[in-house]
């Protein structure tokens, strides 16, 4: 008789996921570019995204938030950039 199928081991972290290394001996003309690819992709993401990742952040407010919206208050979301 064979015993319970043993689940496989877990994935190895990987040091970049949750790590970002950054280069101190950037230009200010690298770290410029740097700044602006970053706010291209943040464009580019919100561009295709921004519904979907409104609803999610409403839905992991809760519904504490959406009673004080309906009292009149102010949407935090509409005051954040992607």
């Amino acid at each position: 008789m064979t015993g319970p199928a043993e689940s496989p081991p877990p994935a190895p972290r990987r040091p970049w996921a949750t790590h970002v290394l950054i280069p101190t001996l950037w230009t200010p003309e690298q770290a410029r570019a740097v700044v602006e690819l970053l706010d291209d992709l943040r464009e580019a993401v919100e561009s295709l995204y921004a519904q979907q990742i409104q609803d999610l952040v409403r839905e992991e407010q809760g519904h504490g938030e959406a009673a004080d919206l309906a009292a009149g208050g102010d949407d935090p979301i509409d005051d954040r950039t992607f």
